[in-house]
């Protein structure tokens, strides 16, 4: 691991980049080196083949980690292997929980219909946070525009104990994540077309209706917003997190 302090080092590079456009954010963070080994966490959801075609033109072979979490949606699946084939992404890593955590949490998949937090926390956030271990930073696909905590959203932030979070997108518009798909023309996941504008598990993702927000579909009549994939000192954030 790096030295310095993770706040110090933080406010470092957003001074640094505080000028910078995301490409160009995303593109010098790879190389500086108050950053250190760094990721890509992606869902390949209804927005994130944007961060992945800037990673695939700056760095084609940063590392991408992929959670399945087995209950995904088939289109997930393909429009993964769709866009890693189109993108050129040569280290894309796909993680699951083991096949002992699913015997011992989860044996008979209905785990979700009477504890969606629980669910998470093993099929995704525990194998994520095995992987992430192994990195200084990550780079989320998180934006001021989707409001919360994330209202005063900066391009770099520290994560306790140990690792950085790098926001390219941070300072972007909805406008202007759409116009750099429809400028780039790049593939546009299936389920988008039928109403899904975020997209996680299957059976706790459902299309949303005009009007409604983005995230409206997902554990829809629940309190539950966030499935808990952002850390702090190891520790699931729920309020203002998700990607």
């Amino acid at each position: 691991m790096l030295d310095d302090t993770l706040d110090a080092r933080a406010a470092r590079l957003n001074d640094r980049y505080k000028h910078h456009a995301a490409t160009e954010v995303l593109r010098r963070a790879l190389k500086d080196p108050d950053l250190g080994s760094t990721t890509l966490v992606s869902s390949f959801g209804s927005e994130s083949v944007v961060l992945l075609h800037m990673v695939s033109v700056v760095a084609p072979g940063t590392p991408v980690l992929f959670i399945d979490t087995m209950m995904l949606f088939q289109e997930t699946l393909d429009y993964q292997l769709e866009v890693t084939q189109k993108l050129g992404l040569t280290d894309v890593r796909v993680i699951r929980a083991t096949e002992r955590e699913v015997a011992l949490n989860d044996p008979d998949g209905t785990l979700h219909q009477f504890s969606t937090d629980a669910c998470c926390d093993f099929r995704k956030t525990i194998p994520l946070e095995r992987e992430l271990s192994k990195f200084d930073a990550w780079i989320t696909g998180r934006k001021r525009f989707q409001g919360g905590e994330r209202q005063e959203l900066q391009f770099f932030e520290s994560e306790a104990p140990s690792r950085l979070r790098i926001n390219p997108l941070a300072h972007w518009r909805r406008e202007d994540v759409q116009e750099y798909m429809a400028e780039n023309n790049l593939p546009r996941h299936p389920l988008v077309a039928k109403g899904y504008a975020s997209i996680g598990c299957a059976p706790c993702t459902s299309p949303i209706k005009p009007g409604e927000d983005p995230r409206a579909g997902r554990w829809r009549g629940q309190s539950k917003t966030e499935c808990g994939i952002h850390f702090i000192g190891g520790k699931m954030v729920r309020a203002g997190a998700g990607s």
